[in-house]
């Protein structure tokens, strides 16, 4: 069975993560993602350890093995005129451009994107910034936890209150991982659009508008309502109870999400009242006493063990679950029947570990043929492959330090 992008060539010109993170889903999904990297540096994280795979400081960095797989490296040095010819040539014959250099690097080497779409009229050329490539922010930097900041996601992330401890970043980072969700669903529409117009575009993606706008209900609950949302720890702003708990033994997150699941969990605690109480009888009243009915529920959760409360709330179908570390997602019976995670052999042999694409096609299966790539070591296959480039002639390009 095909791969459904198996008919797309993308270069990725990208570094860090969102754009790689894009990178690697488009490889996924089937297609020959070329990744450029600098000779003899590469992607700064392949210098982001420990942890190394194999456990060597001289191997590759498990963050940079994260988002880089279904990946072919080439090295090209875009500051040298012949390797600015060398990605010329690359964008010409390629379906998609990617990259997330600082807004106006690629165009001071004349591969914007004007110079290159005028070459490939039906190249999609994706840029990811931290600001956008146009307005008054467009030439400032940015790093995940700053945008994480400065767009809003850490006032409303961590304890609730005033407690001491303040506002908390995400643990991974999530405003670069949704730019480069946001980039794909961009790159795959225009694709589409390009089978009806026959010609690319130039997509803008920045991390600062893509945190926004994932905000989402937080963000309409200020619209509409005028409040400015706060922290509420492991609460939910508009469902009551929507939180974590701590058991006998533990703790459990606690999801309802509807009046007949709090009437199912009233009776399951054996506090059939709370279901008739008129403080506590809507969505509406438990977020209005939401204080009240927490100090209520606290005594009683923490009667009994984790394992105890989850049997029986799923006994009454009532949403909640364990509080798992890391090694026990990776590891549980889930995980195992699921293929969670797999293995990928590199060119050195390595088993590299990784962990699954969720996706699941009926009929054009995701694509896991690639572990992560060594620095440039598709250099002379890729120049071969996608450009016809002559043995003498790749030589001669890496005698002057051009690749």
């Amino acid at each position: 069975m095909t791969a459904p992008l198996s008919n797309i060539r993308v270069l990725d010109m990208s570094r860090i993560l969102a754009g790689p993170w894009a990178g690697q889903l488009l490889g996924d999904y089937g297609a020959d993602v070329v990744k450029i990297e600098r000779p003899g540096v590469g992607d700064d994280t392949r210098q982001w350890g420990p942890p190394w795979l194999g456990g060597l400081e001289r191997g590759e960095s498990a963050y940079f093995l994260s988002a880089n797989r279904n990946k072919r490296s080439v090295t090209v040095d875009i500051s040298d005129a012949r390797g600015q010819a060398v990605i010329r040539d690359l964008a010409a014959t390629a379906d998609v451009l990617l990259e997330n250099y600082k807004v106006g690097t690629l165009k001071r080497y004349g591969l914007g994107p004007v110079e290159l779409c005028a070459l490939n009229p039906r190249l999609i050329y994706c840029s990811i910034s931290a600001f956008g490539q146009s307005g008054s922010r467009a030439a400032e930097p940015g790093y995940d936890a700053m945008i994480q900041a400065s767009a809003g996601l850490m006032s409303i992330t961590g304890p609730a209150g005033d407690d001491a401890d303040g506002p908390q970043k995400v643990g991974v980072a999530i405003a670069d991982i949704m730019a480069g969700m946001y980039a794909t669903t961009a790159i795959l529409a225009a694709l589409n659009a390009r089978v009806v117009t026959g010609h690319g575009q130039h997509i803008d993606v920045p991390l600062y508008a893509s945190q926004v706008a994932w905000l989402a209900n937080q963000n309409m609950n200020y619209l509409v309502g005028g409040e400015v949302p706060q922290r509420l720890g492991t609460a939910h702003p508009n469902l009551v109870p929507y939180q974590a708990f701590a058991t006998r033994d533990g703790n459990l997150m606690l999801a309802v999400g509807n009046d007949r699941q709090f009437a199912a969990f009233a009776d399951c605690i054996a506090q059939p009242g709370l279901a008739t109480d008129v403080r506590f009888q809507r969505n509406s009243e438990r977020i209005a006493n939401r204080a009240e009915l927490i100090s209520l529920l606290e005594p009683v959760l923490a009667t009994q063990t984790t394992a105890h409360w989850l049997k029986a709330l799923g006994d009454r179908g009532v949403p909640a679950g364990p509080i798992n570390s890391i090694d026990k997602v990776l590891t549980d019976s889930y995980a195992e029947e699921h293929g969670l995670v797999r293995t990928l052999a590199n060119s050195l042999g390595q088993e590299v570990p990784t962990v699954a694409n969720p996706v699941d096609f009926s009929e054009t299966p995701v694509s896991y043929q690639k572990a992560p790539p060594l620095l440039g070591e598709h250099t002379d296959e890729v120049l071969r492959e996608w450009l016809g480039y002559s043995q003498e002639l790749i030589a001669e390009l890496r005698e002057h330090s051009a690749i």
